[in-house]
């Protein structure tokens, strides 16, 4: 198994004045960093925060992008950790690994199942570096385990006065129950080590169902399955369903035509040309949702579970996900249907549900209570705001909380209403931070100056 960068010195982390700006994933946000750096181990990157500090800049990592919000934009000090990647150490009796902050899931995913291991939940893609995952609150669906960050067992972290800091339930709780979504506000993670254990099977079981039967089955659909999600197709009463479960196996993977078909041609392919055609000509989206959705069929697989949880996401978009009270979900649910009918919008994309179970993570979504995830979607280039600020005063109405990584207009003054600990979090914050050189715009806004 190779190794990481670890704490080896060498020479100066490369630091460079930036020639380009930054721009994500979805392209909704852009900046231009004063300049950048790539350190190749933790001391390099403990040298180019201290530069940063006595030259006056502020400090942003940026894995691959995949947020939505400015959450890593700077016009500072821009750390890549692109270096920074590989597993340090894996620890078979104690079902642990630690793993180097820019490696991204995807070869963390396939290293510990060449060792016979795996993370017991992950989200539905793996392009992320692990610690823009985690510090955003990236999450699955899940009765009983929740989001990747519940998963930490322990994080290093660089703080704002150049020190490494590890923390855990044991060292430093205090920094540890909120620095696993820590929003970059606390520091520079460096590494993390998340509970992991022995490779199992998952069993899949996609099929179409009623809107009207999903969500009168919703709670006995949870409760009956460990990891249950749906799809519902606007100006439709269809949805799709997905359930995961574990099996003994042994794999049974889609057929590799089949799977081409389904993952690539249409949910890929075909959805990229329909999407541009909707953009294009909003009055065929109706029509369109209804003969896609009536094309669904059903199919069941097994295998280990990155390939189950995980799937290719080549279309763009934007995307708006709000946390609701478990028991909320049905209602808030109907209402967002309620509202796309009785408006004139076209919404070309499913609106995807998802679970999980309260977590005591300071600022996680789901902290303290029993959640479920409504995530509304536009093809990138879409106009959004009408539909995503009318889903919005929805969510918000049933006491929702907004995805740190997604797009959304709340600010602390919400937050505070929103989350019990989150003054909690801001306390450690102007402890570990208090000149606040990991603030950005979007920091600002969502946790006050």
């Amino acid at each position: 198994m190779g190794t990481g960068t670890g704490r080896g010195t060498g020479a100066a982390a490369t630091s460079t004045r930036s020639r380009a700006g930054w721009r994500n994933w979805a392209g909704t946000f852009t900046a231009r960093p004063a300049r950048e750096a790539t350190p190749a181990s933790v001391d390099e990157l403990v040298e180019a925060v201290r530069g940063a500090r006595a030259d006056g800049l502020t400090v942003k990592p940026v894995g691959t992008g995949h947020s939505f919000t400015a959450a890593a934009a700077t016009d500072g000090l821009l750390i890549r950790p692109d270096l920074l990647t590989g597993i340090r150490a894996i620890d078979h009796a104690a079902g642990s690994v630690t793993v180097e902050a820019g490696t991204p899931l995807k070869r963390l995913n396939a290293a510990l199942a060449r060792e016979g291991l795996s993370l017991t939940n992950m989200g539905d893609i793996m392009e992320q570096t692990v610690s823009g995952a985690v510090s955003t609150g990236t999450h699955g669906t899940g009765r009983d385990s929740a989001s990747l960050a519940a998963q930490i067992t322990a994080l290093e972290l660089v703080t704002a006065d150049g020190e490494i800091l590890t923390c855990s339930r044991d060292e430093h709780p205090d920094v540890f129950a909120a620095a696993r979504v820590g929003l970059g506000a606390l520091g520079v993670i460096t590494a993390i080590t998340f509970s992991v254990e022995p490779l199992f099977f998952l069993q899949a079981r996609e099929e179409p169902m009623a809107f009207d039967r999903v969500t009168a089955e919703f709670d006995a659909l949870v409760a009956e399955n460990e990891h249950f999600e749906f799809y519902w197709f606007p100006h439709t009463g269809n949805c799709n369903t997905k359930r995961n479960n574990r099996s003994l196996g042994p794999a049974a993977p889609p057929h590799p035509v089949s799977a081409f078909i389904d993952d690539e041609l249409l949910s890929n392919g075909l959805f990229q040309v329909v999407n541009t055609v909707g953009r294009a000509v909003p009055a065929t989206i109706p029509a369109i949702a209804r003969i896609s959705s009536r094309a669904l069929s059903a199919r069941t697989y097994t295998d280990i579970p990155y390939k189950v949880f995980t799937s290719p996401r080549r279309v763009r978009f934007v995307e708006m996900e709000y946390a609701v009270p478990r028991e909320a979900l049905v209602d808030t649910l109907r209402e967002l249907k309620t509202m796309i009918e009785r408006s004139p919008l076209r919404v070309s994309f499913p609106v995807e549900v998802r679970t999980a179970p309260a977590d005591d993570i300071t600022l996680s979504t789901a902290s303290g209570r029993d959640t479920a995830y409504i995530a509304v979607h536009l093809y990138k280039g879409t106009p959004f705001r009408a539909y995503f600020g009318a889903a919005e005063r929805i969510f918000t109405a049933h006491e929702g909380r907004p995805h740190w990584g997604k797009l959304h207009t709340r600010d602390a003054a919400y937050f505070a209403a929103a989350y019990p600990r989150f003054a909690e979090f801001t306390a450690l914050r102007d402890r570990l931070d208090p000149e606040r050189l990991f603030a950005n715009t979007y920091l600002r806004r969502v946790l006050g100056d």
